[in-house]
């Protein structure tokens, strides 16, 4: 049997303590979506926080948007969507299972150091293993149909969204009229899109139902290559910036050949997850999409898309650079990244072995944990008092169950960066003692002044 991988560890851990829950668990579960508990659903709003406030607050250049997820039929067929917007599938003639064409070659290539010299026919089966054999590709839509009215005929046909981008550009001039801004600016907005993925897998990497983190940069043609290379690494900082190990990071070019119907050139930054036969998974795309959408939306909706500037007295249709980010892929690339095992000592004067999440703080699902040393009629009600004064200001758990080291195991596991313990002590110095789950390095701090030391260091968070 093969070793649990890191990515097995932690899909264990998000399962068992309410990040990440299977889909319709009771009734067998899905691949296709997953639910996000308690501890999930904040990690996931600290990371869309982390983004909206580096890629649209702190810019004077980007404005925020948020776009139906039901557009109108004739935004995908002008998109070229409705087209091109396929996958090659083949099917392996011994277990009769589906895949992408395109991501077996790839594995083959990570695996091997080379393309294969035959083709599909020196992949081996990946459930038996043995010599491939496999179908003639063919093209398989990725878009997820629905129908709107009391008929499901063609003309209530309609698609779920691949990708968030193209509500920004079909809202390009409204935009542009309201906001006042000018190229080069961006137009940034977070959602829920969804795609029809031949094998979804990997836990949350590969799903059908997903959040992406997007942003449209409109800019001059002719400045668009320079602007490329900075989103590039603007974005890669923005990864590292957040606690991801830069080593776990890289950049992998497409080849021209495979450059989807929209794009001059894509880059995309990629994690190494580990996964069987192919180490490295995307996080997010930052492609130069040139002026192709401005200019089919341009052409079959009649609408202008163009932009006159004055100073020039000249009007173009700004070329669009696109950081393309997923957020179910970012917020499983920071749990395998913090994830961590080293040991801490125990009541008995040795050491057990700790699991712990070195999310960054401003990350973190819960901020601080406040742990009353014993359930005692004088502890417990101090205890819950500053929970509740603490909460005001961040998100705060409230715990006086088990031993005390057992109770910090439980926050280190989720990533929390402080632990708070209320103890017999305080009654009489006022003070409490504050622990950093990282160093497990632990400060006495007067009751006063515990929330101007939270938040020093919860700057941001």
């Amino acid at each position: 049997m093969a070793p649990k991988s890191k990515v097995d560890t932690v899909a264990n851990l998000a399962k068992r303590r309410g990040l990440v829950y299977p889909c319709g668990e009771i009734y067998g579960g899905t691949k296709s979506a997953w639910d996000y508990g308690p501890l999930g659903v904040e990690l996931k709003e600290n990371i869309k926080k982390q983004w909206w406030r580096n890629m649209v607050t702190s810019r004077e250049d980007t404005v925020g948007l948020d776009s139906s997820v039901i557009l109108p039929r004739q935004v995908w067929e002008a998109s070229g969507h409705v087209e091109t917007f396929s996958d090659p599938l083949v099917e392996s003639l011994i277990t009769h299972k589906r895949y992408r064409a395109d991501h077996l070659l790839e594995a083959y290539e990570e695996k091997h150091g080379h393309p294969p010299e035959n083709g599909l026919a020196d992949i081996r089966d990946p459930e038996t293993g043995d010599p491939g054999q496999w179908t003639e590709p063919r093209a398989f839509s990725g878009l997820l149909k629905t129908f709107l009215g009391p008929v499901d005929n063609e003309e209530g046909l309609h698609y779920l969204r691949p990708e968030t981008a193209q509500g920004i550009f079909v809202n390009f001039a409204n935009v542009l009229t309201t906001s006042r801004k000018k190229p080069p600016f961006g137009i940034g907005q977070i959602g829920k899109s969804f795609r029809n993925e031949i094998t979804p897998g990997n836990f949350i990497f590969r799903t059908r139902e997903f959040e992406q983190m997007e942003m449209e940069f409109f800019v001059k043609p002719g400045e668009d290559e320079e602007w490329h290379e900075y989103w590039i690494d603007y974005r890669m900082k923005w990864y590292t910036d957040l606690g991801i190990d830069p080593e776990n990071l890289r950049l992998y070019e497409h080849a021209k050949e495979k450059l989807s119907h929209y794009s001059k050139r894509t880059v995309d930054i990629e994690y190494r997850f580990g996964f069987q036969g192919s180490a490295w998974g995307e996080l997010e795309g930052v492609a130069n999409r040139t002026d192709y959408d401005l200019s089919v939306h341009s052409k079959v909706s009649g609408q202008d898309l163009s932009y006159y500037e004055q100073a020039t007295d000249t009007r173009y249709t700004p070329y669009v650079i696109e950081p393309a980010a997923g957020l179910t892929r970012s917020l499983m690339a920071f749990l395998v990244d913090a994830y961590s095992e080293d040991e801490a000592p125990n009541a008995k004067g040795g050491v057990d072995k700790r699991v712990v999440l070195k999310l960054d703080r401003r990350l973190a699902p819960v901020k601080v944990a406040v742990l009353p040393l014993s359930r005692n009629a004088d502890l417990t009600p101090k205890a819950k008092d500053l929970a509740q004064q603490l909460r005001q200001y961040w998100n705060v758990e409230f715990d006086d169950a088990g031993a005390i080291g057992r109770r910090y195991r439980r926050q280190d596991e989720i990533g929390t960066p402080f632990c708070i313990t209320v103890d017999f002590d305080t009654l009489d110095d006022h003070a409490v003692t504050i622990r950093e789950r990282d160093t497990m390095a632990q400060e006495r701090v007067a009751l006063d002044q515990v929330e101007g030391y939270l938040a020093q260091r919860l700057l941001g968070a």
